[in-house]
């Protein structure tokens, strides 16, 4: 099963989302810190309800300690960015991805963006700089679920 990567996220209400939406499709999160807030606060619990209760998540310290996990499981990992020309439907998923998002108001560091092999975007009308992070994770997992054609 696919699973995805939240790199130093910065708004809690996009995690709380994400988890519930991981949650509904039975995808485990990792969640690389330091995060931009206190990780299970107010705002968190009030998007994510109690679904942060049933939520497969791992807290991971940093990005080193989370690329020891990537190696270790020999997952792919998938960064989604706007630096790439490569479209999520023209890329092809596989069931050991872990797809990564990067921090809301930065994405990844260039050593980190450099560092992952496969890369992909969503693709907007010219001028656009992104989506909300939590629908830019809702439009690709939903793509890379209908490939590998999970339920």
């Amino acid at each position: 099963m696919i699973s995805l990567a939240l790199f130093e996220p910065d708004i809690p209400q996009n995690t709380g989302t994400i988890l519930r939406m991981a949650d509904c499709f039975g995808i485990h999160v990792d969640i690389i810190e330091p995060c931009g807030f206190i990780f299970g606060g107010a705002h968190m619990r009030r998007a994510g309800m109690d679904y942060l209760n049933t939520a497969d998540y791992t807290l991971h310290a940093n990005f080193e300690e989370f690329l020891a996990y990537v190696e270790k499981s020999q997952k792919r990992l998938v960064l989604a960015t706007t630096k790439t020309d490569t479209n999520y439907t023209d890329f092809r998923f596989q069931p050991n991805d872990i797809i990564m998002f990067g921090k809301e108001s930065a994405g990844v560091p260039a050593a980190v963006h450099d560092l992952i092999n496969h890369k992909i975007t969503i693709k907007m009308v010219a001028g656009k700089r992104s989506l909300n992070l939590a629908v830019s994770t809702a439009i690709i997992t939903g793509e890379a679920i209908r490939q590998l054609n999970l339920k």
